[in-house]
């Protein structure tokens, strides 16, 4: 029986270091997910360097049904890193809150399964912008769909933690404090080289976290390339990518969403030198003006401090992932180049008002 995968999936074979018992696999989600249905297909995600991702598409008796399998990366983990887990159970929880999100069908902490642990969720058909200008849109569609990003996680920040069972997801408070001693620790166990913007960074933001200590569900990684819109509407359908998400401070999310605007990454996305007027798309203050108006708040203090947090974390990931290709065991086949010098550089201008 041959299922062909959506065509909108950028999806192929299987990577040998991620191959895993597909049998086994199928067994066990026959037991686990109400009507899975027969001969399934299993396809994997191409690009990505965090958890890898995979199609799965089985018969059933309404037709091809397609999931989605998300797994932790094979080899050496960095602590706290691939908490498939904790995605999983977020995304259950957001499901009745109005919080767009898949539809969560299983989670499996049992290695013997494939090697690792893996959670299943429905298949979303939808697109997702790699390009942060929407070049394919009109500026009425751009200002929408920005729209619909600022408006989604005000929305996420509304969330009642208590009311969707979500208060042992992080602790309350000291949010920053324990984000930058994370971070820092996260970096020295992938360095491979000095980077002397890195080191000042770590030298100076403990000693700059702002009073404000604001609690809600922080995303962790919430930026355009990370949610989901409907095929052919500027509606947002899924967040997606939930692995760094905790009881956090708000405005980390909001300011990380915001570098946006400043990144000069191309693979990341870019908002640097749009004409914002003619676009559609917001200026940064005007996006976060939006935000503040959503949210009850007047304006944001020490917002280069917010910034420069996310993108000092950013380069701290972007070194986990460059120590993990140059381990081999990356989710993709991205060939060996460090972005950190470049991120820590840009961090600490914005710390120190110099961009």
């Amino acid at each position: 029986m041959t299922l062909d995968a959506p065509e909108a999936a950028k999806v192929g074979a299987v990577a040998e270091k991620h191959r895993f018992d597909e049998a086994r696999l199928e067994v066990w989600l026959k037991k686990h997910v109400d009507g899975f249905g027969e001969g399934m297909v299993v396809r994997q995600f191409q690009g990505g360097a965090s958890n890898p991702t995979f199609l799965l598409s089985a018969q059933t008796a309404n037709g091809p049904h397609h999931y989605v399998l998300r797994k932790k990366p094979p080899g050496a983990l960095l602590a706290s890193a691939h908490q498939v887990d904790r995605e999983y159970k977020i995304m259950k929880a957001l499901g009745p809150t109005g919080v767009p999100v898949p539809v969560m069908r299983v989670l499996c902490d049992d290695e013997a399964v494939i090697g690792t642990s893996f959670y299943v969720m429905d298949y979303l058909e939808g697109r997702i912008f790699r390009d942060a200008t929407l070049p394919d849109q009109t500026p009425a569609e751009r200002a929408a769909i920005y729209d619909e990003l600022n408006a989604t996680l005000a929305k996420l920040h509304a969330v009642d933690i208590e009311a969707v069972g979500l208060t042992d997801f992080g602790r309350a408070g000291g949010y920053f404090e324990r984000q930058v001693s994370r971070w820092i620790k996260q970096y020295r166990g992938a360095e491979s080289e000095h980077i002397p913007e890195m080191e000042a960074l770590i030298a100076d933001l403990p000693g700059m976290i702002p009073p404000d200590d604001t609690v809600s569900i922080a995303h962790g990684d919430y930026r355009l390339e990370n949610v989901m819109f409907h095929p052919t509407e500027p509606k947002l359908i899924a967040v997606l990518d939930w692995e760094l998400s905790t009881i956090g401070h708000p405005i980390a999310d909001i300011a990380y969403n915001a570098f946006l605007w400043r990144s000069t990454s191309q693979a990341w996305g870019s908002l640097v030198g749009v004409d914002f007027e003619k676009s559609g798309i917001p200026s940064e203050a005007d996006y976060v003006a939006a935000y503040c108006r959503r949210t009850g708040r007047d304006h944001i203090d020490h917002w280069n401090f917010y910034m420069a947090f996310g993108i000092f974390r950013l380069a701290s990931i972007s070194q986990g992932v460059y120590r993990r290709v140059l381990n081999g065991v990356a989710a993709s086949d991205r060939p060996a180049e460090n972005g950190t010098p470049v991120l820590a550089k840009q961090a600490l201008a914005i710390l120190r008002g110099e961009a």
